[in-house]
């Protein structure tokens, strides 16, 4: 039976002025991201990504939305990594600016693409996830040994 990995990523963006919650990461997924994380045992999708944007930026968030779903399928063994993905602009709280995992900071939407150019993640291929709503499902196979492209279904 294949290894799967539950995460989840949280787009908190401001009402007030369109700006985004990011984190400029520093351990392991290094580069810049949306809040999220990994889903522990006996938690829900959603209630371990409320958990997450909390821990990571100090905000409550509620009312999120479903973006979708990043799936990553490892060739050599069928391990599967997905990502659920969820937005809000609903949340209270008193925003960080580091966690153990970075630095925090509003960023301009239309910024995140050429911030995120070169960096070792692939955050900037699952913005169409939550910009573009009209996917429900990315797909990639994973093969160290070669370039993965991702299908948007």
């Amino acid at each position: 039976m294949a290894e799967i990995e539950l995460t989840n990523m949280i787009m908190i963006e401001n009402p007030g002025d369109g700006k985004v919650a990011v984190i400029h990461r520093t351990k392991n997924w290094r580069g810049y991201a949306f809040p999220g994380g990994h889903v522990e045992k006996g938690e829900s999708m959603m209630a371990a990504a409320v958990r997450e944007a909390y821990e990571e930026t100090g905000l409550t968030v509620r009312n999120l939305h479903f973006c979708g779903t990043i799936h990553w399928c490892r060739v050599k063994s069928d391990e599967r990594y997905l990502v659920y993905l969820y937005k809000t602009t609903d949340f209270t709280g008193e925003f960080k600016t580091d966690c153990d995992e970075g630095e925090l900071c509003w960023m301009e939407k239309d910024s995140l693409a050429e911030a995120c150019t070169g960096q070792e993640n692939d955050f900037v291929r699952y913005l169409p996830m939550f910009f573009e709503d009209r996917y429900s499902e990315a797909f990639a196979l994973w093969d160290e040994d070669i370039p993965t492209e991702i299908t948007y279904l």
